[in-house]
């Protein structure tokens, strides 16, 4: 992708698949150490007033409304203070991964940069409360190696998942829509602002899971592509294939 200040949506989920990546896990900082029913609202234990959304709230007509699922995550920039920067919402880029449950599995993000010359790229990451970014990882392509990348927390919580010996919270409860709650990965590093995250070894399966504020998260990475991403739940491995394609 080339170095502009706007980016396509094609060049987000690129950076974004590329992005919200690789993880079994490294933390440079000691850490603190749902299943999908009918459509309704999505209530996180010690969620805070201002964070309780309504996942029929981000469907019309049974097709995920982006526009809403973007005035959410503005939402959550506001509770948190994180500066809300000129064309921040047109930038954005979210997703349910045609799932359909996108308060238990989702994803927003903002690419910032996504660099193919000189292969580096950076971007936000957006959780809403309790939600998942779904089991995940990247191979190489035609075009770029296979990811490294780290994460930093800037607001809120995040669980980052991969691999490693089990330890997942009893806060953490892998929707239903995900694989039948399920995943192949459960080492978890439990991170709070402040607390980077890296890649520990390239091409492992990995997720994250927000705590009840929701999480907001800086990625700093090498180049990806959407062509490299897989992922463990087959409609949401489906959906990204189809992009990549598309």
């Amino acid at each position: 992708m080339a170095d502009k200040n706007k980016v396509s949506r094609r060049a987000v989920i690129t950076g974004l698949a590329a992005g919200a990546g690789a993880l079994a896990v490294n933390a440079s900082v000691d850490a603190n150490c749902g299943s999908c029913g009918p459509v309704g609202k999505k209530v996180v234990k010690g969620a805070k007033k201002g964070l309780h959304f309504h996942n029929a709230d981000f469907y019309t007509n049974g097709k995920f409304n982006e526009d809403k699922a973007k005035d959410a995550c503005i939402a959550l920039m506001k509770y948190h203070g994180y500066p809300i920067y000129p064309d921040m919402k047109e930038n954005l880029w979210v997703s349910d991964y045609e799932i359909g449950q996108f308060m238990k599995v989702g994803l927003a993000a903002r690419m910032w940069k996504n660099n193919e010359e000189d292969k580096y790229m950076q971007m936000d990451i957006f959780l809403m409360p309790g939600q998942m970014l779904p089991e995940h990882w990247h191979l190489a392509t035609e075009k770029n190696p296979p990811k490294r990348e780290g994460w930093l927390v800037r607001h809120g919580l995040s669980h980052i998942v991969g691999i490693g010996e089990p330890n997942l919270s009893k806060d953490v409860v892998i929707p239903k829509c995900h694989m039948g709650g399920k995943t192949e990965t459960a080492h978890a590093t439990i991170a709070t602002p402040g607390v980077f995250v890296s890649l520990a070894k390239v091409l492992t399966k990995h997720w994250q899971f927000a705590g009840p504020e929701g999480a907001i998260i800086t990625e700093s990475a090498n180049v990806h592509d959407d062509k490299g991403v897989r992922h463990s739940d087959p409609v949401a491995n489906k959906y990204f294939i189809k992009l990549a394609n598309s």
